[in-house]
């Protein structure tokens, strides 16, 4: 099944910034695109506005003043449903409540013809239950864009259980002859990137609940550490605390109240007080005139060690040993097969977060998970209440002389990067178990969806699957509420990696 020829008229139901991003899309693509809205008046300001977008495309370069006056010739404002009689696809963008968008598709059967596409671009409604009332179930299909649709790539393509797959290869060739990147996605709540993207949020949330750090700390690890373009509490003021409390809201609901979607309770007294992020001009951070941005928690500088000595295995960790001699620091090996250390010269010991707190580990100050040790601008350190000064003053030393920030957190376990790396990684390996989406289609869906710096299948390679795994069944024993209890999909295949047999597909 190819795309759609690009002399069949497309339509876009709903003329709000989503439906005009997507009608852009088509439009530029090459089709005739005709825009319905159902406020009088709404299709033809749409129209407008598309037209002045095409005109700062040109003087951008990125069309030739040819290429736009062709494509405002293509695009139409319809009064009525009825004027979409003969489109190849209809594309709704409208209110996400499931009785509209049922309301709408039932119409809009009577009109176009059977082997026209419907699509739905729900990000949080179930597919199969918008196009269940359908005659013709089959042709209805989901095709959730990302915001702001002109300019990111991904395109989650998703078959509700009626879908004929005829009609998904078509929708999903058709984005990708748009200029789009397609994934193949099952229906199922959150499709691919709000179900694994959630733990993101929920994991920032909660330590901020725990009083392990601010936000604006929190933001700068995830940042500067986890190589995360964004943190939680700065995206979700970006994107809208409502917006985000909804979706989470959403899954939560649809996954049954499953405890690994929780929703946040800091986040819901933001939004019940209107502290909706940007738009309102307040959520976690202040964005009113005048208001300033809180810097993170950064140590004062320290000296570092005279020596270390890196005893056992560090893991994913390991370059940090590299990047200590280039620092002009002896490294003294001890090696052994215990937890693997960077002892002090006052008898502190370094250890990458496993799941664990320090309290009760003598002398243990633990440091956070990062991306790429020798790139990461900031490290977090998390001494127990009881560690000597002189541990916590000799570990700062020792980062700071490697060229790291340093912020010191409370003693939470897992903390900030590790245990939210861990849990996206979690949920990736269980989606694909689950037939969510391919293995390759998560990877691609969170790296271009929401920016991850790796897709969480490769990261979670990349880290060993055995530490992802072991770190969330201590965190298990510290959390009974089964948040972080490591799904039967991460159970077999650290089992299946540490036999050497391979990865999912």
């Amino acid at each position: 099944m190819t795309a759609l020829d690009l002399s069949s008229p497309v339509a876009v139901v709903g003329t709000g910034t989503m439906g005009q991003g997507i009608a852009q899309v088509a439009l530029v693509a090459g089709h005739p695109v005709r825009l319905y809205d159902a406020v009088a008046g709404r299709a033809r300001e749409a129209a407008d506005a598309i037209g002045a977008r095409l005109d700062r495309l040109v003087e951008k370069d990125r069309l030739t003043g040819a290429e736009r006056d062709a494509a405002r010739a293509r695009l139409t404002s319809a009064e009525t449903l009825s004027d979409l009689a003969g489109c190849a696809l209809v594309v709704e963008a409208v209110v996400e409540r499931l009785d509209v968008k049922q309301e709408l598709f039932r119409a809009l059967e009577d009109v176009v013809g059977d082997d026209c596409l419907l699509a739905t671009n729900t990000s949080s409604l179930s597919v199969t239950a918008v196009g269940g009332a359908l005659r013709i179930p089959g042709r209805f299909v989901g095709l959730h864009f990302f915001n702001p649709a002109p300019l990111l790539p991904l395109v989650e393509v998703v078959a509700g259980a009626a879908t004929d797959p005829a009609s998904a290869t078509r929708a999903y060739e058709t984005a990708r002859a748009w200029g789009k990147t397609p994934v193949a996605c099952a229906d199922t709540p959150g499709f691919i990137v709000n179900r694994i993207a959630r733990p993101f949020y929920a994991e920032a949330f909660a330590l901020h609940e725990e009083r392990a750090a601010d936000p604006a700390t929190i933001d700068a690890v995830l940042r500067e550490s986890g190589g995360f373009r964004m943190g939680a509490f700065e995206l979700t003021d970006l994107i809208g605390q409502d917006v985000n409390e909804s979706v989470t809201h959403s899954v939560w609901q649809s996954f049954f109240q499953d405890v690994r979607f929780t929703p946040s309770l800091a986040q819901r007294r933001l939004v019940e007080s209107g502290r909706f992020g940007r738009k309102s001009g307040r959520g976690w951070y202040d964005y009113r005139d005048g208001a300033e941005r809180p810097e993170p928690h950064t140590a004062e500088p320290a000296d570092p060690p005279a020596h270390v000595v890196v005893e056992g295995d560090l893991g994913p960790a390991a370059d940090l040993v590299a990047l200590i001699r280039e620092a002009g620091i002896e490294v003294r090996e001890a090696g052994g097969d215990t937890a693997g250390s960077l002892v002090l010269p006052g008898g502190g010991r370094l250890r990458l977060t496993d799941g664990r707190t320090s309290a009760g580990l003598g002398g243990v100050v633990h440091f956070d998970l990062a991306l790429d040790y020798r790139r990461a601008g900031r490290i977090a350190l998390a001494p127990a209440g009881t560690t000597p000064p002189r541990a916590l003053a000799e570990a700062t030393g020792l980062f700071q002389a490697l060229g790291k920030k340093v912020s010191v957190v409370g003693d939470v376990p897992g903390m900030i990067v590790a245990r939210t790396v861990a849990r996206i990684v979690d949920l990736a390996y269980d989606a694909v178990d689950r037939g969510v989406a391919s293995a390759a289609d998560v990877d691609t869906a969170m790296r271009l969806g929401v920016n991850y710096p790796l897709g969480p299948v490769e990261w979670g390679r990349g880290l060993g699957l055995r530490w992802v795994y072991e770190l969330l069944v201590a965190l298990r024993r510290l959390d009974p509420s089964g948040r972080h209890a490591p799904s039967l999909a991460l159970h077999r295949h650290t089992h299946v990696s540490d036999a050497g047999e391979g990865t999912p597909s």
